[in-house]
């Protein structure tokens, strides 16, 4: 059983020029879309970390508050039950 050189390396199809074009024409316009929106979204990214960047310092004083408030109450928490026993 041997098999011929045309069963294993078929012809390929000629593809319409048509359909070239079109394959191209897709390609370069999604390439486009994609570098444009790559910028667009790049902008709104930054604007939103920029935006993180200037309330860290407040956020992370409300943080500590409400951290040394919950401290204060399970602090509470402990003295009224080591008072009951």
């Amino acid at each position: 059983m041997s098999v011929s050189a045309a069963e294993l390396n078929p012809r390929p199809l000629r593809v319409s020029p048509l359909i070239k074009f079109s394959r191209w024409t897709f390609l370069t316009l999604g390439i486009f879309y994609g570098a444009y929106f790559q910028r667009k979204f790049t902008k709104i990214e930054t604007a939103r970390k920029e935006k993180e960047e200037r309330e860290r310092p407040e956020r992370e004083a409300r943080l500590a508050v409400e951290r040394k408030r919950a401290l204060e109450v399970e602090q509470a928490m402990l003295n009224e039950l080591l008072q009951l026993k």
